[in-house]
């Protein structure tokens, strides 16, 4: 069976691919369902894109790759897409969009212009081998039950990364890179809740306020929750792409404000007060009662000198924590690093050694923050891959 174009991966990248390709396309998947990464997404809303993304908000060995795609399809083409479809949405904090709806509008979406566009959709399709000639791709797929074997002058990759293996997720994408010559960087699980060998905080589970954490790279102002494992939370999951094992975390508990002059003008007006207990007015209670009993909070406000005080309040500041791992893929919501930017044309996906192999979306050494910058990647580098094929 000949087409022009096979697309391994039928998650956003895929689906809005085959949406611009044109010609005769084929997106195969090995799941039953497509776009279920969509679907979980967003509590089962879709963040499905940013209003703010741009290079800055994203992790590659090339800070420069992703420019061209993003700037050639934005956050605003994509609500022109999803104004055509009818699907209400709506804004949350720093510029996320969210669906007014359920998540499995997008999924829709991106079948309809796949149908639009003439393409086909095989599930339930496995990989069982693959090679080139020189001409064409060739691909042996075990699906119901036998074998086909079909031909594309173009193949895409867009089988994502590593995270979520429950849901599918593997290293095939870099796997076929890897022989058709493309290097692969080093991956890792990224936006993932972190944890503590000896679960310090686990009395602490459930607690969330907001906070600020940071290391030598970055630095991220967004909710903090304690955890049985560790620490979770958007503040977290953001310094999580940052952080390495063995690395330090400062995090302060006080964002806002250092607490020194509150906690001095306490001491004037509820000198009887016990330390811990004015703490619990800035604090989460159980917080406060758990740092009190860590760092040995004695005694009562009209005890406390100045000296003390502030070194309490640059303590909150700068409280230092050094994970001991990560929850891993089971739990990342993107893969670190992946197939290597420098063997890929930013404007088309193409690899540059091998006409016609294109790789998108989360497959590729491209990695967002949270917040709906890995689906607009995905739009952007879909897009950038469809429309240059299509042109060919």
């Amino acid at each position: 069976m000949r087409y022009d174009t096979v697309i391994l991966g039928a998650g956003a990248a895929g689906m809005m691919c085959a949406a611009f390709t044109g010609g005769r396309t084929l997106v195969i998947d090995h799941a039953r369902n497509p776009g279920e990464k969509i679907r979980i997404s967003g509590g089962g809303r879709c963040n499905f894109t940013n209003l703010h993304a741009g290079p800055a908000n994203f992790l590659s060995q090339n800070a420069h790759f992703a420019k061209s795609a993003l700037a050639r399809y934005t956050p605003r083409d994509f609500l022109g897409l999803i104004a055509r479809h009818g699907i209400a949405w709506h804004e949350k904090t720093l510029g996320q969009l969210f669906c007014d709806g359920k998540a499995t509008q997008i999924v829709e979406m991106l079948r309809a212009e796949m149908a639009r566009a003439g393409a086909e959709l095989w599930l339930s399709t496995a990989l069982a081998d693959f090679s080139h000639d020189g001409a064409a791709f060739t691909l042996a797929l075990d699906r119901e039950g036998g074998r086909e074997t079909v031909t594309a002058a173009n193949l895409v990759l867009a089988t994502g990364g590593k995270s979520i293996p429950k849901m599918g997720a593997t290293g095939l994408a870099y796997d076929i890179a890897r022989r058709f010559g493309l290097a692969v960087t080093e991956t890792r699980p990224a936006l993932v809740p972190l944890t503590f060998s000896d679960n310090r905080f686990a009395a602490l589970s459930g607690v969330s306020l907001p906070a600020r954490l940071s290391n030598d790279r970055a630095s991220f102002d967004e909710a903090l929750l304690f955890t049985h494992r560790g620490l979770s939370g958007p503040s977290v999951l953001q310094i999580s792409s940052y952080w390495r094992e063995g690395e330090s975390l400062s995090v302060n508990l006080t964002p806002t404000a250092p607490l020194f002059d509150a906690l001095r003008a306490a001491r004037q007006s509820s000198g009887r007060h016990e330390l811990k207990t004015e703490l619990a007015r800035h604090l989460p209670a159980r917080l406060a009662e758990h740092l009190a009993t860590e760092w040995n909070l004695q005694g009562r406000l009209a005890d406390q000198s100045d000296t003390a005080l502030r070194a309490l309040s640059d303590r909150l500041a700068s409280w230092s924590l050094t994970p001991s791992g990560s929850e891993g893929y089971r739990t990342a919501e993107v893969t670190l690093g992946g197939i290597d930017t420098a063997g890929l044309n930013s404007s088309t996906m193409e690899a540059k050694k091998l006409t016609g192999l294109y790789a998108i979306g989360e497959a590729v050494d491209v990695t967002g923050w949270l917040g709906g910058y890995n689906f607009q990647w995905a739009w952007a580098s879909a897009h950038a891959a469809g429309t240059a094929i299509s042109a060919r």
